[in-house]
């Protein structure tokens, strides 16, 4: 285990070696701080490394970065690969054991704390805020074999990222709020192992996310609760969805890969919102049912798309987004740094538990449906 004392470090770190513990004295005063000059803050291609109880903020890139890819000219791209082109990952096989616990990641140019080519890990109890992408984003991994739980995002572009993750991917408790989009779940031709599929998305509160103080997200997504492009056979269950100006779940197909097979169901969603636009010339054996009765796009939702299992038919005409009004958004540097967040129960009593055999056991039923915000 590295412990590192409170203080600013104005430096990039590296953990190269296997079953390193990298931990902060407080998370809140153990401080990566990139001026805004350097790329990324923490950098671990160490399989069963670990990073918690610190902050990385001000970076022209990444807070942290775990992956697979050890060439040092493609993490300085800020995407793990070389600036989005498809990564060869026979020379780059998965990072294998990752895990980042009460990490504080804000205002950085790209992504807070971005997982990419790694498999087999956990980002938990972390928080991110003032991203230009995304707080946290899972990437080109299949199995992922990989769980992010009970962590809080706010005033990013888009608050959750997920691009040709696929399978044993487990997103269970996290607070997605006050972004200007709250979760993508993509299908991307730019990386490899597309299509996107079967991601399990669990008791997550996803309101509010019609930001206006919040860097502009670069496809002009705003207003929706969770977006949904060419991913296939992903579950949303019991997920507290509410308060979008567009809509709380957008279904839509995208570069040539369909949206199919995806489950939407027992989920909460605000009366005023739309609950679902499906974009898409087919329904593609999507389903929504049991998640209220807020209005759909098209509507009335085909009977093929209205309960579970569905049923691939054409549609008349594919659902429309409502226009709205999209507010500039302001640059990263100028989100409002965070309050200070809760530390490590254990703080720095607690040996290092370098991340070996993760993610363990998931349980799903423990993640109910979350109580609203508004009650």
């Amino acid at each position: 285990m590295v412990l590192v004392s409170s203080g600013v470090y104005q430096e990039s770190v590296a953990v190269r070696r296997p079953g390193v513990t990298l931990r902060g004295a407080d998370r809140s005063r153990t401080v990566i701080d990139g001026e805004f000059k350097r790329a990324n803050g923490i950098t671990v291609t160490g399989k069963a490394s670990v990073v918690e109880n610190l902050t990385v903020r001000n970076h022209l890139a990444n807070g942290v970065l775990f992956t697979g890819v050890t060439d040092e000219r493609l993490q300085g791209s800020g995407a793990g690969g070389a600036g989005y082109d498809p990564l060869d990952t026979a020379e780059f096989p998965p990072l294998k054991g990752f895990r980042a616990s009460y990490v504080t990641a804000y205002n950085n140019a790209l992504y807070g704390i971005y997982a990419f080519d790694a498999r087999s890990g956990v980002i938990e109890h972390s928080y991110a805020s003032g991203q230009s992408d995304s707080g946290i984003y899972v990437g080109q991994c299949d199995p992922c074999d990989t769980v992010v739980r009970n962590n809080t995002l706010e005033h990013n572009a888009i608050g959750v990222e997920v691009t040709n993750a696929s399978r044993d991917l487990y997103f269970l408790g996290n607070v997605m709020r006050r972004n200007r989009v709250g979760m993508t779940v993509n299908s991307n031709n730019l990386e490899a192992l597309g299509p996107q599929h079967e991601a399990v998305v669990v008791g997550n509160t996803i309101t509010d996310n019609n930001d206006d103080r919040s860097p502009e997200q670069a496809e002009g997504g705003y207003g929706i609760g969770v977006g949904v492009g060419g991913g296939t056979r992903n579950r949303f269950e019991r997920n507290r969805v509410e308060g979008h100006r567009v809509a709380a779940f957008v279904l839509s197909d995208v570069q040539g890969y369909p949206v199919k097979a995806n489950h939407v169901t027992g989920n909460a969603i605000g009366r005023r919102d739309t609950a679902l636009v499906l974009e898409a010339r087919r329904t593609g054996g999507n389903c929504f049912a049991g998640n209220g009765a807020s209005p759909t796009s098209p509507a009335p939702l085909p009977r093929a798309a209205a309960s579970c299992p569905g049923q691939d038919k054409p549609l008349t005409a594919p659902g429309r987004t409502r226009p709205v009004d999209v507010p500039p958004g302001i640059s990263f540097k100028e989100v409002t740094a965070p309050a200070p967040q809760p530390g490590m129960p254990t703080g720095t009593t607690s040996q290092g538990r370098p991340a070996y055999r993760l993610p363990g056991p998931v349980d799903l039923d423990g993640y109910r449906l979350p109580s609203s915000v508004r009650d």
